[in-house]
């Protein structure tokens, strides 16, 4: 216990300080690599790792393609400047606007695309407006929330929804009727919340007039035009793929090479600079520690929170939801929600409570919201403000965090009730 302990703290140290440069992909391989080499893992359980994450992995990939192929013909850009026109100049609208646009990107394109796609857009944007670092940081701010709090109604959503619907053979449709009712209050909520939290530094006018027409971003109009049929194709494919059992990375992944080789023929995008630059080191990340973590559950760790978890589920359906949703919310705040999700899918695989799978579900996707490193969307948001100049410090975000989302998770999850 006290090696697989070790090993996980150390590569989570790792993963979030990432000295020198280090990745966070390669920090979790080399602590997968440390965890085989001590026998808290072994030979079989790479296999059995891999039977559980390899769907999540592919269509993760295949996310990724499809949005960046997508951003490299201005699809986000024009829907980021339609928005902003949307908004007349009125500030508030445009906040509120922001916020529903990233809620769309992240559950029709996964948060971790919200993050790194939306993200420098919306702050490209905001810089051109002219508007102060007060009001940039509420609009940052708000949409790095949205990223994982809207990343919860299709299983192709977050990579945590993924992992959880495979290991419990949850189908697309029934993971759906499920979860649509918590998204929407998720999203009206977080609106309402941010709004509140946020007001002072929200503008009551924006000089729109400073930004280009939309049309005037796209690369290919035709394939710009195309891309929303393509889109709506493939969401019915998820539906039909359901039906016939059939993994959501088969189109999700299909998906997304097949408009990437429809945008190489239109000579619209080079593949090779798309698949260069898809971030590859997220699917090490999420290979590595789940190997990491099933030395935990090896290790007698899940033992101990399905004790918790079975005492929960004997106090009827609202204690059961809440107690399991902020158990996962807080252990996603202090440990990572990738980690979370994985030790906490185990730990409940033999309770029989399907509330209690979808409660923990919206802990380990909005929980990590209480501070920097409790999701890899935000490691990648705050990478990606970095690299552009724009520094949020850990106690800054964390107070942020730590006043919006126990309220929203406790709406989110009365919801779910």
């Amino acid at each position: 216990m006290i090696i697989a302990i070790s090993i996980f703290l150390i590569t989570l140290l790792f993963v979030i300080w990432q000295p020198k440069g280090l990745q966070i992909g390669t920090s979790a391989v080399i602590g997968a690599v440390v965890a085989y080499v001590f026998g808290v893992v072994n030979y079989e359980d790479l296999f059995t790792v891999f039977d559980i994450v390899w769907d999540a992995t592919f269509a993760f990939i295949g996310i990724i393609i499809l949005s960046l192929v997508l951003d490299e013909i201005g699809f986000f850009e024009w829907c980021a400047l339609k928005m902003a026109k949307f908004s007349n100049g009125d500030g508030v609208k445009m906040f509120i606007y922001s916020i529903l646009l990233g809620a769309l990107v992240s559950a029709l394109f996964a948060n971790d695309g919200a993050a790194l796609i939306l993200t420098p857009i919306l702050l490209a944007k905001m810089r051109i407006l002219k508007l102060n670092m007060k009001t940039i940081l509420a609009f940052l701010l708000a949409g790095g929330f949205i990223s994982d709090s809207a990343s919860l109604p299709f299983v192709f959503s977050n990579l945590t929804n993924i992992v959880t619907a495979n290991y419990f053979n949850i189908g697309f449709l029934e993971y759906l009727t499920n979860m649509y009712l918590p998204f929407i209050v998720s999203v009206f909520v977080t609106i309402v919340v941010l709004l509140l939290v946020l007001r002072k530094d929200i503008p009551k006018k924006v000089d729109i007039d400073l930004l280009k027409d939309a049309d005037s971003v796209l690369k290919n109009k035709t394939l710009f035009y195309f891309s929303w049929v393509f889109l709506a194709i493939l969401l019915v494919g998820y539906f039909v793929g359901d039906a016939y059992d059939i993994p959501v990375s088969v189109f999700a992944l299909g998906g997304g090479l097949i408009f990437l080789l429809i945008s190489t023929l239109s000579k619209t995008v080079e593949p090779i600079h798309i698949i260069k630059n898809a971030p590859w080191q997220v699917v090490w990340f999420s290979l590595g520690l789940y190997i990491v973590v099933y030395g935990l559950k090896n290790a007698g760790l899940t033992d101990n929170l399905t004790s918790v978890l079975e005492s929960l589920n004997t106090q009827g359906d609202f204690i059961a939801v809440m107690g399991t949703g902020f158990m996962s919310a807080i252990l996603s705040a202090f440990m990572n929600n990738m980690p979370t999700i994985m030790v906490m899918d185990i730990a409940l695989k033999d309770i029989g409570n399907s509330a209690m799978i979808y409660a923990n579900i919206i802990g380990c996707n909005l929980g990590p919201k209480m501070t920097p490193f409790g999701s890899l969307a935000t490691l990648l948001w705050l990478h990606t403000l970095n690299q552009k100049g724009v520094k949020i410090g850990f106690w800054q975000y964390s107070k942020f965090g730590l006043i919006v989302t126990p309220p929203i998770l406790f709406l989110v999850l009365l919801a779910l009730v």
